[in-house]
């Protein structure tokens, strides 16, 4: 005997993955486990290590961490120098820290040739690097003068040096920036 026909009912689907369901879940998959299961540099990708180089004429000093080399922003990795308009202790008249750590690095690289080995980007897509300059390392030489802190392990024996011998703007301890005499 056969069913009467239903007219104002719709036909039921089974309770499987249709055709185009199934085709799409796996072209997901597939491209994670591309995208993650394969290493980057399968395909000859740039190497994780960049390096930027310019001439004096093209070199700009923002401040003690910070280079412009040619149209790219450079921040000196592994170190923490005072910004511009920082006060040196808690009266404003004294001097301008982040100022005397701009032309110490302005002093540095004054006439040289600058080459930098880009390490990563810091939160404003700024690249971080390790900077050379006349054959001296530019990170290590702040902290060694006592204008930059060491913000990691490998240039902090440079820093206790700085300080103990009363270097660059350890000299004065009344007038160090005051999250310099927080540390």
């Amino acid at each position: 005997m056969r069913e009467p026909r239903r007219i104002f009912k719709g036909r039921q689907l089974s309770p499987r993955f249709g055709g185009s369901g199934l085709g799409v879940a796996c072209a997901v998959l597939a491209a994670l486990f591309l995208g993650f299961g394969l290493p980057s540099n399968l395909f000859g990708s740039a190497p994780a290590d960049r390096f930027v180089t310019a001439e004096a004429a093209h070199i700009r000093v923002f401040d003690g961490e910070t280079l412009g080399l040619g149209d790219r922003i450079i921040r000196l990795s592994g170190i923490a120098a005072p910004v511009r308009g920082e006060a040196c202790g808690s009266d404003p008249a004294r001097g301008d820290c982040g100022a005397a750590a701009a032309a110490r690095l302005a002093a540095l690289l004054h006439g040289q040739d600058v080459t930098c080995r880009i390490e990563g980007h810091d939160g404003f897509s700024r690249g971080l690097g390790r900077c050379i300059a006349g054959g001296r390392d530019v990170n290590a030489a702040m902290v060694e003068q006592g204008f930059a802190l060491a913000s990691g392990s490998v240039l902090r024996p440079l820093e206790v040096a700085a300080r103990d011998g009363r270097q660059g703007l350890w000299a004065d301890a009344s007038l160090m920036p005051a999250e310099w005499r927080r540390r």
